[in-house]
């Protein structure tokens, strides 16, 4: 009777996936919001996570969605240390594994790269969403080149969120295969009907933490010359925080054009949206890109796009067919790009560009398309 019972459920048994990740829920970036999308289309795995606890406050066990997530450390900066020298010891506890899955080749990398050494016979696939240029990497990991190249070189198998990220990892060692499946957004997302301003300002908007990369200074820039050269009253509104918040609130002042930039902070990915519908234009200057997610949601809201032929952006992106690009470090380029689409004389062509983007986005980054191609990477381990 019991083995009748067993050859009955036997057939049920979910596989168990381990996750190394720096962050987690609450913390929200792109690759805790694929993470997330992901697991919860995936039924029939059982997914762990190990991540930092960061703060205080959170429970050091506790589900969401499909994944099961264990923090470690005392809830502060030093959990990301605590996350790569404990993980694979707390790990080796809750019971076996069929797959390690690492997300980004940082903390978490070199964490997943401890417990393949220890259980040399589980499947290691690693994830890079990485948007960081590679010098700024360089920066952070230099002192352990060698033992940061064996996250690559160990895997068997990586998942790239762009094409650009898969020739990283090939410059960087990794011999297995590499297979890039990008990153998906909410193609079918319901806008409300609603008006944030009343007046006959332009609207250029930018989603974008505001750190280095992202360029957001040239753009500030970029909105002086379209009020003083082209005569464009154009507002432009920052959604997003980062290190570089005061320096740029000083940059508008300086520029005298307060009236014409907003700085919005953080907001909800559903306003986020309701905001990107209403804009005029979407421009996100960037220095380096693993992908670009702000442009594929601005893209999927019928938003014109201007960005920087960097990084992952490339995989998406063509120059006056899905949107246009702009020089790096260059505001009269943004300027002019800005003020090409905002021309009445080109509003057939831009029209057809957004219709080009967005059916684009949802032929090709729906997260129930981007599951199924994670569930046969994980079958293929």
């Amino acid at each position: 009777m019991l083995f009748i019972c067993y050859l009955l459920f036997m057939p049920f048994a979910r596989k168990r996936v381990l996750i190394f990740s720096t962050a987690y829920l609450p913390f929200i970036g792109g690759a805790e919001v694929a993470v997330k999308e992901i697991a919860d289309r995936i039924f029939d795995y059982e997914f762990i996570m190990l991540t930092a606890k960061l703060r205080k406050d959170l429970p050091e066990q506790e589900k969401i969605g499909n994944i099961e997530v264990h923090r470690i450390g005392k809830g502060n900066h030093w959990d990301k240390y605590r996350l790569v020298w404990q993980g694979a010891r707390y790990a080796q506890k809750l019971g076996h594994f069929d797959a390690i899955w690492g997300i980004m080749a940082s903390y978490a990398g070199f964490a997943a790269l401890r417990f393949k050494k220890r259980n040399k016979t589980v499947p290691f696939l690693l994830t890079l969403q990485e948007g960081d240029s590679k010098w700024d990497i360089y920066k952070h990991v230099w002192w352990c080149w060698p033992y940061f190249k064996q996250i690559f070189k160990r895997a068997d198998k990586i998942q790239a969120i762009s094409n650009y990220l898969a020739g990283w990892a090939k410059n960087l060692g990794a011999k297995c295969q590499i297979d890039v499946v990008p990153n998906g957004i909410a193609t079918k997302y319901e806008i409300r009907n609603k008006k944030y301003e009343n007046n006959a300002a332009k609207t250029v908007i930018t989603v974008s933490r505001l750190v280095k990369k992202n360029g957001i200074g040239d753009l500030i820039k970029a909105v002086k010359i379209l009020e003083e050269k082209y005569r464009i009253n154009a507002v432009l509104k920052i959604l997003g925080e980062g290190k570089l918040h005061r320096k740029l609130e000083k940059l508008v002042k300086d520029l005298k054009i307060e009236d014409r930039v907003a700085f919005l902070g953080e907001v909800s990915n559903k306003e986020v949206y309701d905001r990107l519908a209403q804009a005029d234009v979407f421009c996100r200057p960037s220095l380096s890109e693993g992908l670009g997610n702000a442009f594929l949601e601005a893209m999927s809201v019928n938003v014109p796009v201007i960005a920087t032929p960097v990084g992952g952006i490339l995989d998406f992106l063509e120059d006056g067919k899905t949107g246009w690009f702009c020089e790096v470090k260059d505001q009269k380029s943004i300027a002019e790009k800005i003020k090409y689409i905002l021309d009445e004389k080109n509003k057939g062509e831009v029209f057809k560009v957004v219709e080009n983007a967005k059916k684009l986005v949802e032929e090709k980054y729906s997260w129930d398309l981007i599951a199924k191609q994670m569930k046969n990477i994980f079958e293929s381990l």
